[in-house]
């Protein structure tokens, strides 16, 4: 698509606001949110007015001008654009910093007030909460004793609890400060271009949503395999594990998305209504159709115990007791140290009742020919793979694809990352795309059975794609990775 088709079309731009960025010094706001901040700045999607305060304990307390310093150096190292020009000039302005203790948040108060000052008129106040999970209550007790959470919002990192019992207690704090209305429970997953693809693929074309029950779909993948391991981060791992980390946070959210009954508007209670239905939906997950995996080596990682039964990587059948999906399973994968790095969700199509075309050994036993493929990885991809006759005098099938790739299709140029979509969502108040709180306490009572008695943890080899039970975990089916590579022509 030519850029000059979409250069006119109106863009999406909040109020005027100060951001407050929690955990300014970490690598999250490091490596994210800053450059993101920054795109968003640059690409004419920041408020007209804006001013960004950083925060920080005391003891990690950078002045104004160091602040600048390191937002410089993160946006020159993980930026798609250079932190240079009247654009890096205007943003870099805009930049101040606020330490807070929870007994001492008297410099962050004076820094928001002074960036409201600049601002001018009423600004709208958007806390992001880049901390630990251990800070959050402490920080969202801070914002509510101090007056600075008075009709601001507020994003929330990941996880939302570690299981149904903490989850219930990180809502009920941050409801104490926060209504409902004004939480953004972010999952930088949801806010790819390939969820809101999974809207337009179903709901814009008669092609597809009449396919799209247990009538036609035979089982539906949802596979995000990792090639890095742990990378170091023991402590943070060996309390969390691939379930609670991916699972529960990332994987169970993109199959809200892809059960969903269609809603009734484009708007965020309707979306949530029916991504919290799916949830309501499904059956509590159960151990035995669960595999859990450890590659070889993570015990010598250090800070890991040398008994450790923490998962590396896990594999799990979920199944949704409704009217579109009874009797279709949804395998879910992910993990660490695996063979490719990938994001994929992949719907197989049930085969014809009637088998009129001879297929020869392979394409027979294999049975991936009918698919859906939904690429999630940046910018990403849809690919219907069917199968079609060969050239030739006889009557031959192989497999064919079409395939819709975004970078081939439109410009991609000023296309937002996940990070700056939400944040931008977050600005605009539209919280389509973030988790609710009812939601996410379902998903954590469905993982209970898992949590309370999960299997033990089987071995698998860096580089391999997990334990060798998986295999039988979605039989009769096999796994869409790895995908089969075509032989040559004849």
């Amino acid at each position: 698509m030519d850029p000059a088709q979409t250069a006119d079309r109106p863009r999406p731009r909040p109020a005027n606001h100060v951001v407050v960025l929690f955990g300014a010094t970490g690598d999250l706001a490091r490596r994210k949110l800053l450059p993101g901040l920054f795109h968003l700045a640059k690409a004419g999607l920041l408020p007209q007015r804006y001013r960004i305060v950083g925060s920080a304990p005391a003891a990690e307390a950078l002045s104004d001008e160091q602040f600048r310093a390191h937002a410089r150096q993160a946006v020159a190292e993980f930026g798609r654009s250079r932190p240079e020009g009247p654009a890096w000039q205007e943003f870099e302005a805009a930049l101040s910093f606020g330490a807070a203790d929870p007994d001492a948040p008297e410099p962050l108060v004076t820094a928001v007030h002074e960036a409201e000052q600049a601002v001018g008129g009423t600004a709208r106040r958007l806390f992001h909460l880049a901390v630990p999970p251990v800070a959050f209550t402490s920080v969202v007790a801070l914002l509510g004793a101090s007056g600075l959470a008075q009709d601001a919002r507020v994003i929330v990192e990941k996880p939302f609890g570690t299981d149904l019992a903490s989850a219930r207690a990180l809502n009920e704090a941050v409801h104490a400060v926060f209504d409902e209305s004004r939480v953004f429970r972010i999952d930088h997953f949801l806010g790819k271009e390939a969820v809101d693809n999974i809207l337009a693929l179903r709901f814009a074309n008669g092609l597809f949503e009449p396919l799209w029950n247990r009538d036609h779909i035979s089982h539906v993948q949802i596979d995000v395999p990792e090639k890095i391991d742990i990378q170091g981060r023991a402590h943070f791992f060996e309390g969390t594990g691939t379930f609670r980390d991916m699972v529960v946070t990332h994987l169970f959210q993109l199959l809200g998305f892809v059960a969903m009954e269609p809603p009734v508007a484009l708007e965020a209670q309707a979306l949530r209504d029916e991504q919290v239905k799916v949830f309501r939906s499904m059956r509590p997950l159960d151990p035995a159709h669960v595999v859990r995996g450890q590659y070889t080596g993570y015990r010598a990682e250090p800070g890991v115990a040398a008994d450790s039964d923490t998962e590396t990587f896990v594999a799990l059948r979920v199944d949704i007791d409704n009217w579109r999906w009874a009797g279709v399973p949804f395998h879910l994968r992910s993990g660490k140290a695996l063979a490719e790095g990938r994001h994929v969700v992949t719907l197989g199509l049930r085969e014809p009742v009637l088998r009129m075309f001879p297929l020869d050994a392979r394409e027979a036993a294999d049975g991936r020919a009918n698919e859906l493929v939904i690429d999630f990885a940046d910018p990403g991809s849809i690919t219907a793979r069917f199968l079609a006759k060969e050239p030739g005098p006889s009557m031959q099938l192989a497999e064919a694809d079409m395939v819709f790739g975004y970078r081939s299709s439109f410009t991609t140029d000023n296309a937002l990352e996940a990070y700056e979509h939400l944040i931008l969502q977050a600005m605009l108040g539209d919280q389509s795309l973030f988790t609710r709180s009812d939601g996410i306490e379902r998903l954590w009572e469905v993982s209970s059975p898992l949590l309370d008695a999960p299997p033990p943890v089987a071995p698998y080899a860096p580089g391999s794609w997990g334990p060798e039970g998986i295999a039988s975990l979605v039989a009769p089916y096999r796994w869409h990775l790895p995908e089969r590579r075509r032989a040559e022509p004849r």
